[in-house]
């Protein structure tokens, strides 16, 4: 019999902290209510600083795991997505297991920025149809200390935040994946950067970043629809990594895709990069749990330049 691959529960985690609007506007002189006419955010979160990566990934892995009613023992795969992992060596996939008390478990960082959580979502649907068993996907940033409070582009817009995905082996065969698509632009890889033996982000071109994002996540969801033999009229819920309101709001006009049916995430907790598609995920569970037989299209690009996106049906429980 062939195995599928289900979301078996959804976690995450937003620190205490809440930076409002006004707070920015009046460290870069900026008049009030600009960042929310330009982004969409009215707030977002930042982390304590005695808070870690693998803290702030360990509550929304310890919730997901939870949510699914798994044994701890059974999860065989941790795949963390992160640009700010606690240290550049050693990885920090190996200590959030351990911190999760994940025994006899695999533990693997992915750096893949704002695509990272459906670059870990796709590698680990082949693993649980693979090996059978359960995989613990862990999106988290801690982006605030990596931006430069002197530069507009990226102080108005990121934010910290982990959200979390327990992947369990499904006998249902219309569960799971059912179309992808990953692509890479390098032509424009310095586009958002922080620089060797620096530790501060910087956006080069926002104008460009905006360009290259629509274009990235309008074909990836395309490509991955057309994959699946669906149409964007066959998605139930979409949902786009919060990199901008004006960014989803110009993929949504291309795919055609109503706002009614788009998660917006963005204006409570802002941009944390690979976070914010799993942070909605979970948000959503709890608000309007899915229900089988729903379709979901989940799209996202970011810094390299990367993007993805995945057709994914949710499958009886």
């Amino acid at each position: 019999m062939s195995i599928s691959s289900r979301m078996a529960g959804f976690g995450h985690y937003v620190p205490d902290r809440r930076v409002a609007n006004d707070e920015l506007e009046q460290h870069l002189g900026l008049e009030a209510g600009w960042i929310q006419r330009r982004t969409g955010i009215h707030e977002r979160r930042w982390a304590a600083p005695d808070e870690t990566l693998t803290d702030m990934a360990m509550k929304a892995g310890q919730m997901a795991l939870q949510d699914a009613g798994v044994p701890h023992n059974s999860v065989a795969l941790v795949i963390l997505a992160t640009s700010t992992p606690d240290h550049l060596l050693p990885p920090s996939a190996p200590l959030l297991a351990h911190k999760l008390g994940l025994e006899n478990c695999g533990g693997i960082d992915l750096a893949g920025a704002c695509s990272g959580f459906l670059y870990a979502l796709v590698l680990a649907d082949g693993f649980v149809k693979n090996f059978r068993k359960p995989v613990l996907v862990v999106a988290a940033n801690i982006l605030s200390r990596r931006i430069s409070m002197e530069e507009r582009n990226t102080a108005i817009l990121f934010a910290d935040a982990a959200g979390s995905v327990l992947l369990a082996p499904s006998n249902d065969p219309h569960a799971g994946l059912r179309g992808s698509a990953l692509m890479s632009d390098g032509g424009n890889y310095g586009l958002i950067s922080i620089p060797a033996a620096e530790t501060r982000m910087t956006m080069r071109d926002g104008k460009a970043v905006f360009t290259q994002a629509v274009r990235m996540m309008s074909r990836c969801a395309t490509d991955a629809l057309e994959r699946a033999a669906l149409s964007a009229t066959d998605v139930n819920r979409f949902f786009p990594h919060q990199a901008n309101a004006r960014i989803t709001d110009t993929v949504c006009d291309q795919l055609h895709l109503p706002a009614s049916i788009t998660a917006r995430s963005i204006a409570l907790f802002g941009n944390s990069s690979a976070a914010t598609i799993p942070l909605s995920l979970s948000l959503a569970s709890k608000s309007q749990p899915f229900q089988s037989g729903e379709r979901l299209l989940l799209s996202a690009a970011g810094a390299g330049m990367i993007a993805g996106a995945a057709v994914w049906e949710i499958g009886d429980g």
